[in-house]
């Protein structure tokens, strides 16, 4: 091109740095990519430290016995944009994630290292106040460590090569409050740490689970506190139901992934220490993908379908390596994950709908034995509250012809009218006014009964409407109460209005076309989550 001349534009390093420190890491990711440079550097113990000070000074540190850095290797990892690492298959994968990561939270990073047992610890740091004071790109080098950050370094890698990247001015985590120290702060803290042990356990099951062996084992602590691995597909108990393998053609040949899909048991087939280590919930459903044995996106249907109660039990297993890094649009916290459309084809289409009907079946049948279990007390309020009204309420008297057929006759301000009804014994000795019933004729809500010559209601527990509005409120005494009485209140109407074979089939007629529109009505409500164990975490 003609009359084309090369400026070199040397970027505003203030704004620069202040612009990266929002990339949208959360305080779990930003660590996790931390930890990412440690493995990367073959560390076999990795030490996390988040510490608040009694003048409320946040500090973060990690120290690692990997292989350390020399001069120039420190200068090159703190340089932004970072030379690609020699092996592809690293988890450090843009030569940003120390930089943006640890930014996103602090305003002053710190990496001290030493090459060897024998070499000196190196320090240098990225104070972000300096370099817009200065209006320069400038790395503070140094050779006398700060000593709490080498401390650190000499309790976890003793007699090793080793790194940590250290935290201060950490501006970004916890918000202001009006005693920096203070108890609300310290808890503050406390809920972070507990969300960041969580994450790791998860990210990271591979290596410190030691009967995996598909990654190296690794050892990680946080303030002291070894971490355990978290398996999202419970092995121990789980079920395997779907597996399979396939090729994917790449730039350079052919790359391989694995998928594989996982029913968990339901809450009541599993022992109280299972059931807390599978953490049920629906949130905890979906694909969990993993690139080099690394979790980097956990517990996503990835846009395919809702995180719905039915789907609980299912969770699906996605791994790939390094090779298959051009099917994916992986940000910069390793976060976020845009499948190829063909593979979020066949995951959809061809993968997913047979283990997806499976798990539904499984919940559902369980979610029924649930129901059937939750119901036997749920309508005793109610049963007590009508049956001491019972008499005052008065209406129709019942005489039974034929207890077999079910052939009554009715007495009311219309006379004797010949009617028939559901007669049965009471299940248990309050149970005379509400009846929960497995299931009525013609998939109705509700029709009357006669209970030990009791005025009754009988309430089809498999209706939608029960599932969806009563299911999630049986605890609520009160609106169970409402429901019923509203329920009995019109069977009891039906015994006092009917005043012809006719008048009969019609108001059966109003129940079926009730039950029709309210099975309609709820289609769009959420499942009640039976298996959420959200709140016993």
């Amino acid at each position: 091109m003609p009359n084309v001349r090369t400026i070199e534009t040397i970027p505003d390093p203030g704004r620069t740095m202040e612009g990266l420190r929002d990339t949208g890491y959360s305080f779990e990711t930003a660590v996790a990519d931390l930890v990412d440079n440690s493995i990367a550097a073959g560390a076999e113990n990795i030490d996390i430290q988040v510490r608040l000070d009694f003048r409320g000074k946040i500090s973060l540190s990690i120290a690692d016995d990997g292989t350390g850095m020399d001069q120039d290797g420190l200068e090159q990892a703190m340089k932004y944009g970072s030379p690609t690492r020699s092996d592809p298959a690293s988890l450090g994968k843009y030569g940003l994630g120390l930089k943006t990561a640890s930014t996103a939270f602090c305003r002053c990073l710190s990496v001290i290292s030493r090459a060897s047992a024998e070499a000196p610890p190196l320090m240098a740091t990225w104070d972000l106040d300096h370099v817009i004071s200065k209006s320069q790109w400038l790395l503070l080098v140094s050779e006398e460590p700060d000593e709490e950050a080498l401390e650190h370094l000499e309790e976890v890698a003793t007699k090793h090569s080793g790194t940590v990247v250290f935290w201060r001015k950490v501006d970004r985590l916890l918000r202001a409050y009006q005693d920096p120290a203070g108890a609300p702060a310290k808890r503050a803290l406390e809920k972070h740490r507990g969300r960041l042990k969580d994450h790791i356990a998860s990210t990271y099951q591979r290596f410190l689970d030691t009967a995996d062996d598909r990654a190296h084992n690794i050892n990680i602590s946080l303030n002291g506190d070894h971490i355990n691995a978290w398996d999202p597909f419970q092995r121990g108990f789980s079920e395997l139901v779907a597996e399979e393998t396939r090729s994917v053609d790449v730039q350079n040949g052919q790359a391989n992934f694995t998928v594989r899909a996982f029913i968990l048991p339901r809450r009541d087939e599993l022992e109280t220490d299972q059931a807390k280590e599978a953490k049920l919930s629906s949130e905890k459903q979906g694909i969990y993908i993993y690139r080099e044995n690394r979790l980097i996106h956990p517990a996503s249907w990835l846009s395919m379908f809702q995180k719905e109660p039915h789907g609980t039990l299912l969770r699906v297993e996605f791994s790939f390596d390094h090779l298959l890094d051009e099917a994916f649009n992986l940000d910069i916290k390793k976060s976020q994950i845009i499948l190829d459309q063909a593979l979020w084809d066949f995951l959809k289409d061809q993968f997913l709908p047979a283990p997806r009907r499976e798990a539904n079946r499984r919940y559902r049948e369980g979610n029924q034995k649930k129901i059937s279990d939750d119901t036997k007390s749920a309508h005793d309020a109610s049963n007590r509250s009508i049956a001491s009204k019972e008499a005052q309420i008065g209406g129709a008297k019942i005489s039974v012809k034929d207890p077999k057929t079910g052939e009554v006759t009715i007495t009311n301000q219309h006379g004797e009218v010949p009617f028939k009804l559901r007669i049965k014994s009471a299940d248990k000795p309050e149970q005379i006014c509400i009846r929960p019933a497995d299931n009525l004729d013609d998939g109705l809500l509700f029709g009357p009964a006669l209970i030990d010559m009791h005025k009754a209601v009988e309430i089809n527990t498999r209706h939608p409407y029960y599932h969806k509005v009563y299911v999630p409120n049986l605890k609520r005494s009160v609106t169970v109460q409402g429901m019923d009485s509203l329920l009995w209140a019109l069977c009891a109407a039906e015994l006092n209005a009917t005043s012809s074979p006719v008048t009969s089939a019609a108001f059966e007629d109003m129940r079926f076309e009730v039950s029709r529109i309210l099975r309609k009505l709820v289609e769009s409500l959420p499942e009640p989550d039976l298996e959420d164990d959200t709140d016993a975490q």
